[in-house]
């Protein structure tokens, strides 16, 4: 059973950084795509950045030019850097891993707040 753990969360002001982690209990290698995603108060899941086995990178418009997902391998970690956070930027961020239909794991999600 893969298990994800993320960290790195936490309480920032508008315009700072956050990298946030999200480590696997099993290789990275195993996965074809890994993501992270985000629930806000209220409204639903969703896809913020995700990073397929071809390094092909997927992000929300939101997002774009802002924040960067990365994947090390050796490590068996992903990554979510988050420059120039907004408010609107403010939930709880979860680690996704796919290795095929059957076998899909999230991990328990680390809250990030961005006060303005």
């Amino acid at each position: 059973q893969v298990q994800l753990v993320e960290s790195g969360g936490g309480l920032v002001q508008a315009g700072e950084s956050l990298r946030l982690s999200c480590e696997t209990s099993g290789t990275t290698l195993l996965f074809v795509v890994v993501a992270w995603y985000r629930q806000a108060p209220g409204k639903q899941r969703e896809l913020v950045a995700a990073r397929y086995v071809n390094g092909s990178t997927k992000y929300a418009d939101s997002v774009k030019g802002r924040f960067t997902i990365s994947r090390d391998n050796a490590r068996n970690t992903v990554y979510l850097q988050m420059n120039s956070l907004k408010p609107e930027d403010t939930a709880v961020y979860f680690c996704y891993a796919k290795i095929d239909p059957s076998r899909i794991y999230w991990g328990q999600g680390t809250q990030v707040t961005v006060s303005s």
